[in-house]
């Protein structure tokens, strides 16, 4: 899962936050922003996604709805979570 791709700020945050979220045996480092966070990539499943979710509304000030059809290109890899909490991140 080494990443060839380096992480700008905000997806090393989100990243340990993740990995401090869920309790992931692998280091922030060591995910790789363009590989898929689900299936083959860190291999997450939808409880997963609730406790990440929560983790980043409570950091970051919005809601991440389970509704949302945009969640499979919002959760699609680090890299485009990282885009999302850009865009609607409070304060």
């Amino acid at each position: 899962m080494s990443s060839t791709t380096a992480m700008t700020a905000l997806e090393a945050e989100l990243a340990a936050l993740i990995v401090g979220a869920l309790q992931l045996e692998v280091t922030p480092e060591e995910i790789d922003p363009e590989a898929p966070l689900f299936g083959e990539g860190l291999g997450l499943d939808s409880i997963d996604a609730l406790e990440m979710a929560l983790a980043i509304s409570r950091k970051y000030g919005f809601q991440l709805r389970s509704d949302d059809e945009r969640n499979g290109r919002i959760f699609a890899s680090l890299r485009s979570l990282a885009a999302h909490v850009e865009k609607n991140r409070v304060g």
